[in-house]
């Protein structure tokens, strides 16, 4: 494997994004981050998600900066192991899977297993528990996710072949800055009019218990997963996955902790100015940065630097430690993904 960098040379990283077409797909990509989005045979599903990074046999991110143009994240992860990735990672692939879902249509109603169901199933099924931030939406936007705290197995078996299921869910309107955790095993849709910001784990596994009677472009409706996802559903969960924007602006850089589970951590980053950091080399975990609002720039330690902007995203190496963030024309947001 040539035209590799030394591990000290390693910089930041960014991906090219890999578009997939969904019957869902909206406009929002367009729209809200100016996308240039491959046109697509007017015979053919939208594109509704930009896969950010991504390391699964079907679908690999490719380096778009730097003397490592071209490679793969897997050529990657081969050739640099922990120094990319940290010493909390446990080997295989790229542990997240990092996307925008930009919803024309409401999403089918679905759910993903736990670690439990892929170990007593046994289906070849991987878990997915993942975190949702809402990147923009139009003003009916909403979000299903949790069923209410009355809901019962038996009323949604006889719901799901009608519009009546999304009664039986959390349903919150959709604002920018509100992000949710979507534990493995919990029912939800997103609803139309969402450009959805979704961090998960790497996993493609979803069961489709219900798509509201919606057909294909050739009259077919799509499969159902009934007896794997009811499996999987964690009835005794109701707490409300919705974690609230912080609203407000702020004279100081602020760290807001939204997700803190095994899998994976998210920061929500609020800066106003040099924001020092650092990976924690061996001992600690890569950094992924994505910008939700505004535009930043990073610079390493030995003077390497990267500009971001509104849904950008850069994969910091484990081995680089310290670093900066700086926002450039007023505050920044940034979501900072990472394993502890």
């Amino acid at each position: 494997m040539g035209n590799f960098v030394d591990t000290n040379e390693l910089y930041f990283l960014q991906f090219q994004p890999i578009y997939m077409q969904r019957i869902w797909g909206g406009k929002l990509l367009q729209k809200t981050l100016q996308r240039n989005i491959p046109e697509a045979d007017s015979t053919a599903d939208p594109i509704g998600e930009s896969w950010e990074i991504t390391d699964r046999d079907d679908a690999q991110s490719v380096v778009t900066t730097g003397a490592l143009s071209g490679k793969t994240l897997r050529e990657l992860i081969e050739y640099y192991g922990q120094n990319l990735l940290g010493g909390l990672w446990q080997g295989g692939r790229f542990p997240l899977l990092v996307k925008f879902i930009d919803a024309g249509q409401r999403l089918s109603l679905q759910v993903h297993p736990d670690e439990n169901y892929c170990r007593s199933v046994n289906d070849g099924s991987e878990p997915k528990t993942e975190m949702w931030y809402i990147a923009d939406c139009e003003a009916h936007g909403e979000i299903l996710a949790g069923l209410t705290p009355r809901a019962t197995r038996d009323q949604l078996v006889e719901s799901l072949s009608t519009t009546r299921a999304a009664d039986l869910l959390q349903r919150f309107p959709s604002h920018v800055g509100d992000s949710y955790f979507i534990q493995a095993g919990t029912v939800h849709a997103i609803g139309a009019g969402n450009l959805i910001f979704e961090i998960q784990q790497n996993s493609d596994t979803t069961f489709r218990i219900s798509d509201w009677g919606r057909l294909d472009k050739n009259g077919q409706p799509r499969q159902l997963h009934l007896e794997q996802g009811l499996r999987a559903i964690g009835f005794a969960n109701r707490i409300s996955p919705r974690i609230p924007a912080v609203i407000g602006e702020t004279a100081f850089n602020r760290k807001f902790p939204l997700v803190d589970r095994y899998c994976f951590k998210v920061d929500c980053l609020r800066v106003v100015e040099k924001h020092p950091d650092n990976t924690g080399k061996l001992s600690g975990s890569f950094h992924l940065l994505s910008v939700m609002k505004g535009k930043i720039r990073l610079t390493s330690g030995s003077g390497q630097t990267l500009t971001l902007q509104f849904g950008d995203s850069a994969l910091v190496p484990a081995i680089m430690g310290n670093y900066t963030i700086e926002p450039l024309d007023g505050a920044a947001t940034v979501l900072k993904s990472y394993l502890a």
